[in-house]
């Protein structure tokens, strides 16, 4: 790749993730419900090609699963797809719940073995994922617009560290350029 592409492609695909950033921070829900739409269109791809497994005669032995995995997905790519409020609360829901039983997990290794490191950072770990885990239960919607804005803070950041990235390069490349 041309040296004076690669850093114009930094600064592209960071003020990408800036625009995109700052669209996730302004309007969460909006960008919620975009990102199932989307989520729902590949979770459809993914159901249909289950089922197209599911019919090749090599897949015998695994066919059930096939349909199963397929009609799964076929009925999660609907709600995301035609009720993507609803499925991002749902998804926020099953999160929830995952990250209480992470830390319910992380609070008994913490007690029950040798750890290498300190214990209480096991344990403090345990106490944010079940506070979050609750967090996101107790308020899916809530939480599912708060995973936008998280989603659009990171981006944000990593939008501002690829531009930073392509013009150090390109002030590297022009010094580069200068003595020789």
């Amino acid at each position: 790749m041309d040296t004076d592409v690669s850093w114009k492609f930094l600064v592209v695909r960071g003020v990408i993730g800036i625009v995109f950033g700052i669209l996730a921070v302004v309007w969460p829900i909006s960008t919620a419900t975009a990102l199932m739409v989307l989520w729902g269109v590949w979770v459809l791809a993914d159901g249909i090609g289950a089922l197209v497994q599911a019919s090749r005669p090599e897949s015998a032995g695994t066919r059930l699963g096939s349909v199963v995995l397929g009609v799964a997905a076929l009925i999660a790519a609907f709600f995301a797809i035609f009720s993507p409020q609803v499925a991002a609360e749902t998804l926020t829901w099953i999160v929830g719940i995952w990250l209480i039983l992470r830390g319910l997990f992380e609070a008994i290794v913490a007690f029950s073995t040798r750890l290498p490191g300190p214990r209480w950072l096991v344990l403090l770990s345990a106490v944010l994922s079940i506070l979050l885990g609750v967090f996101f239960v107790a308020n899916p919607g809530r939480g599912a617009v708060g995973i936008a804005v998280l989603l659009g803070i990171i981006a944000l950041t990593w939008g501002v560290v690829y531009v930073v990235a392509g013009l150090l390069t390109r002030r590297e490349l022009a010094e580069a350029a200068s003595r020789r």
